[in-house]
């Protein structure tokens, strides 16, 4: 349930695991909920995106090792992204800069 709250629309339908208890009703011990990692249009939407999506594979209190995979390749798009993002900030000022050089020595 963590993980469907946590990662909104990123989130799939919870499946679980059940078993028969001594009483004849079924009890969920086990689940699971997909997660899609999602990239953005922009560099700025896909750090959005990789926020939310580690923010729900980190939801429970005790996240498996599928969890802690989900938020550690989520930490590696949202780096590629923010690099990107500087990247496209640099090429930006430069192309800005040369725009406005006055050459007096003309």
């Amino acid at each position: 349930m963590a993980h469907q709250a946590a990662g909104g629309g990123f989130a799939g339908a919870p499946s679980y695991t059940k078993v028969k208890g001594p009483d004849g009703k079924e009890y969920a011990v086990a689940g699971e909920v997909p997660i899609k990692i999602v990239k953005g249009k922009t560099p700025e939407e896909t750090i959005k995106n990789m926020q939310q999506i580690k923010a729900a594979a980190l939801a429970p209190a005790d996240p498996s090792p599928q969890d802690l995979k989900v938020a550690q390749t989520a930490d590696m798009i949202a780096a590629n992204a923010s690099q990107e993002l500087s990247e496209e900030k640099s090429e930006n000022k430069d192309s800005s800069d040369k725009k406005f050089k006055i050459d007096l020595y003309a």
